[in-house]
């Protein structure tokens, strides 16, 4: 994972496949990415910006 970066805008590559949630603070947006496809954009009505990791898919590897 790279330690510089905490959080990805919608359309950058994702880093480590996991679990990510938005920025709007609320805890209910979720999306499953995989490291190597782009973010969705964040959900309809969200005042989020970004994506950040909650659970990394495979932490050992």
């Amino acid at each position: 994972m790279d330690k510089r970066h905490t959080s990805w805008r919608p359309g950058e590559i994702v880093p480590d496949s996991g679990i990510y949630e938005c920025d709007c603070g609320a805890g209910h947006h979720w999306s499953t990415d995989v490291r190597g496809h782009r973010f969705p954009p964040l959900p309809s009505g969200c005042t989020g910006h970004t994506w950040s990791l909650r659970t990394q898919a495979h932490p050992d590897a």
